[in-house]
């Protein structure tokens, strides 16, 4: 299977076609996931409710949701693959990129964040230091 991409989706959506997107914790059920078609998954801040048997996700770490998206992502190597920011892994934006760079490294290819408009700057700062698959990333791509 060829890595699924944001190109990749937004050609889906132009063309109408759909797509399932679902929550993974582990190996596992990534590759039973990958394996059927589903190759958008989320590593979700829920793990702390259906996987550590709280009774929330607040005490649901930055590692924690390393941890899984590194399980994740070698059971579906080529699967698109979110993962939540817990609870308050993004307080302010310095954190924010912290803790962003942490998942991603740990093999996410997007963080998802939960809020309103007072996150619209954390998020446009990502979003300016994050390659999102759409651009080239050399340093002087703006020139080329």
């Amino acid at each position: 299977m060829k890595p699924t991409t944001i190109a990749l989706l937004q050609k889906c959506k132009q063309e109408k076609k759909r797509f399932a997107t679902i929550t993974a914790y582990d190996h596992s059920f990534a590759k039973l996931f990958a394996d059927e078609g589903i190759n958008v998954l989320l590593v979700g801040d829920s793990l702390g409710m259906t996987v550590q048997g709280h009774d929330s996700t607040l005490p649901v770490t930055v590692e924690d949701i390393a941890y899984h998206t590194r399980a994740v992502r070698r059971g579906a190597p080529n699967s698109l693959l979110l993962a939540d920011l817990p609870f308050m892994a993004y307080a302010t934006p310095e954190q924010t990129f912290a803790n962003a760079a942490i998942v991603m490294r740990a093999g996410a290819n997007m963080v998802k964040l939960e809020g309103g408009a007072w996150l619209a700057d954390t998020v446009r700062m990502l979003a300016e230091r994050a390659g999102a698959g759409l651009r080239p990333s050399w340093p002087d791509a703006a020139v080329r």
